[in-house]
């Protein structure tokens, strides 16, 4: 009877250990929540920024996005990235928080843990290294969407550095990108975060005196093909989506520029 008290009281000390651990963690991350998020910046380039289907449109220092809280992600998110936003400064990985600027709440992080799913950067880090407070405010939740390891850490990633040099190239570009929150997805977590089928990104180019856009429509796996194999001209996107990119530019512009899909004026 002795033993079996002592058991017991064992098993309790080690309950309560775990979930003062569990707390503990839980405190440390809110230690390092990121308040820029609250901030409304009121230097955003609305002339690029696309229409949102949600109307719950957020502006950060380093990003603005439009968040869909029925999939728990952002549909877009929108970013200059100028040359001089280019650099190969290290700074120290924060942890994941939400958002606290998405008025329906932004989606925990903790629905990604253990999912099988990466929590792949819309806007990346790497796209936001010229200051600490820029490359942490990537890593709020609203800024990431479910993507397997193999898409992330691969064809994604290529494309994002190929953004990166033609940023470098054209002397800056804006940048919009997301997940096609269409169609039957698979949801983790217990906030049901979908997983896009399809992923895309949409450039344009305004700093070299001749506009040009670009879009890439990409499925959610990796792919060894060469990035121009997924070039499609912007309406196919905006069909996908429902999103009007760049709706203030001039009629005549927007409509040729989007129905065309001439990846040679990029890759060359």
């Amino acid at each position: 009877m002795r033993r079996r008290t002592i058991y017991s009281l064992l098993a309790i000390i080690i309950l309560l250990t775990v979930l003062g651990y569990e707390f503990f963690l839980d405190e440390e991350v809110k230690t390092e929540i990121i308040v820029e998020g609250k901030k409304v910046k009121d230097n955003t380039n609305e002339f690029f920024l696309p229409t949102s289907t949600t109307g719950q449109i957020v502006h950060h220092d380093a990003y603005s996005l439009s968040y869909n809280e029925t999939h728990e992600q952002a549909e877009w998110v929108a970013y200059e990235l100028k040359k001089l936003h280019l650099s190969n400064t290290n700074f120290k990985r924060p942890f994941f928080e939400i958002d606290n600027a998405v008025k329906t709440e932004a989606a925990h992080w903790r629905n990604y843990k253990n999912s099988g799913y990466d929590r792949g950067h819309l806007c990346p880090a790497a796209d936001r290294k010229y200051s600490k407070e820029a490359h942490d405010e990537t890593f709020l939740t609203s800024n990431i969407s479910p993507q397997t390891h193999d898409f992330n850490s691969g064809i994604w990633n290529r494309l994002e550095q190929k953004v990166r040099y033609w940023a470098d190239r054209y002397n800056g570009v804006f940048v919009v990108t997301g997940g096609v929150l269409k169609g039957n997805m698979k949801t983790i977590g217990e906030e049901y975060v979908s997983v896009p089928n399809q992923f895309y990104k949409v450039l344009i180019d305004n700093n070299t005196g001749k506009t040009k856009m670009i879009a890439f429509l990409i499925p959610h796996k990796n792919s060894n093909k060469p990035l121009y194999e997924f070039v499609v001209p912007v309406d196919d996107v905006e069909e996908l989506t429902g999103i009007d990119f760049f709706p203030e530019l001039e009629d005549t512009i927007e409509n040729s520029l989007e129905a065309a899909s001439l990846y040679r004026e990029w890759f060359k």
